[in-house]
């Protein structure tokens, strides 16, 4: 199998970055991307200014490779996703060349000649990822080694508030009604004048807030209705002035500042039960019956999850609870963990019983809401390592993440008031929790968690 690539899946920020790694290490990556080219996934929020600078979004590896290009890394501002493509993901797939394969979309991961059931020799045979093409070939593609740099994107959360689309939620997508992306700049301004419906109470939702807001700053008959499933308490906009990505924290402040200027309205512990279409509007109803008005559009952005039915034939090991890998879950579980924390962590902790398998970047945390870039490429720096047999190099990881003061967990199920506020994921570190010493950046979720 030492001749075989290590098959990568997905060619954004994170399996690009581990293309690099793998090059480095003297293996040899193929990186499996279903779009036509490289951040696909960015490309669909290019729009969104990131709130990570810009040497926070560079892989040291990547730049590494690029650097005998005569490619120079931007040492100041905020890229939008646009930028971040152009400047950065575009350059490091040309320089990874003909080992990335765009509209390549991978339908399953199997073991030669072994389905999931069979385990004598299953770590010496090769993996064998069936894809399909976009002119409707089907091939297979053996590997040595499979990281699955996939992503969540693909999978948004629905507006249900029990974890499955609303009754009609799905018809009203299905209309372009309902969108799960936060708009662009025209696609706002194509709204003035009509009623609009945000559900979400992440960083994508207050990036949606914001924007919509300063469309009725110029037209006031816009009416914007915000809905959070759970009530406004401390952390409700985040950390403020007290997060230590700056450009992260003033998306709470103006947030909050558009709501208390009566830009918008908030509906708090409204969690949907139904979105009904009446006259080419939709109606959204929650479980305690109340009723908004009728919208011309809403925009659910109440973050995202993993995809693993490509999976179904490797023996991988989740947290029941957050799809994540079990020795990583309790670091990342916004039900528990402090805000801004997360143990460092590796190619130990996102092993799995099907060995060489590794899930990495935002579908290793799963449900977990945020995801930081550097956490990233950290990980597959340390899963290089490990598959090109330096063990010691794939243990040394150091990683502590700031204090953000910023909670995207559910909150209290039954305090719509924010009582309690600080207890659960926002309260203090528990002083075993390793302190912050550096800010990291945001991955394929800039905009929200």
């Amino acid at each position: 199998m030492s001749e075989l690539p290590v098959v990568v899946i997905g060619a954004g920020p994170l399996g690009l970055a581990a293309a690099a790694h793998l090059l480095e290490r003297g293996l040899t990556p193929l990186v499996l991307e279903a779009g036509a080219g490289p951040g696909s996934a960015v490309e669909q929020w290019e729009h969104v200014r990131t709130f990570s600078p810009w040497p926070e979004l560079i892989d040291p590896a990547g730049a590494r490779l690029l650097e005998p290009r005569g490619w120079t890394a931007a040492e100041e501002g905020f890229p939008t996703g646009r930028e971040w493509i152009d400047n950065y993901l575009a350059p490091l797939a040309d320089a990874l060349g003909a080992r990335v394969s765009y509209g390549t979309r991978v339908e399953a991961v199997s073991r030669l000649g072994r389905d999931r059931l069979v385990s004598p020799g299953r770590a010496e045979t090769p993996f064998v990822v069936h894809v399909s093409n976009t002119d409707g070939t089907e091939r297979r593609v053996q590997g040595r080694a499979v990281i699955d740099a996939s992503g969540t994107w693909g999978q948004p959360n629905p507006a249900g508030a029990d974890g499955v689309p609303a009754i009609g939620e799905r018809a009203a997508s299905t209309a372009g009604v309902l969108t799960y992306v936060p708009p662009t700049p025209a696609q706002a301004s194509a709204l003035a004048g009509k009623h609009v419906v945000v559900v979400g109470s992440g960083h994508s939702a207050m990036t949606a807030v914001i924007q919509l807001g300063e469309v009725v700053r110029k037209d006031p008959s816009t009416r914007i209705t915000w809905t959070l499933r759970r009530g406004v308490s401390e952390d409700t906009f985040g950390g403020g002035a007290a997060d230590e990505l700056p450009e992260r924290g003033a998306l709470g402040v103006r947030s909050k500042e558009a709501v208390e200027a009566g830009r918008v309205s908030m509906s708090t512990g409204f969690r949907t039960e139904r979105i009904d279409l009446v006259d080419g509007r939709a109606v959204v109803t929650a479980e305690d019956g109340r009723t908004l008005p009728p919208a011309d559009h809403v925009v659910v952005l109440t973050g995202f999850r993993p995809d693993l039915s490509f999976l179904s034939e490797m023996r991988i090991e989740l947290d029941p609870i957050l799809q994540a890998p079990v020795n990583l879950a309790p670091s990342i579980d916004p039900n528990m963990h402090s805000c801004g924390s997360v143990l460092p962590h590796g190619a130990a902790e996102l092993a799995h019983p099907e060995p060489n398998l590794y899930i990495v970047g935002m579908k290793s945390y799963g449900r977990a809401p945020t995801f930081l870039a550097m956490t990233g490429y950290e990980q597959v720096r340390s899963v290089a390592a490990e598959l090109a047999g330096d063990h010691e190099a794939a243990r040394r990881v150091e990683l502590t993440l700031p204090d953000t003061g910023v909670c995207n967990g559910a909150g209290l199920f039954d305090s719509p008031e924010g009582e309690n506020a600080g207890v659960g994921c926002c309260g203090p570190a528990p002083t075993s929790q390793p302190s912050a010493v550096q800010p990291s950046s945001l991955s394929l979720n800039p905009i929200g968690g």
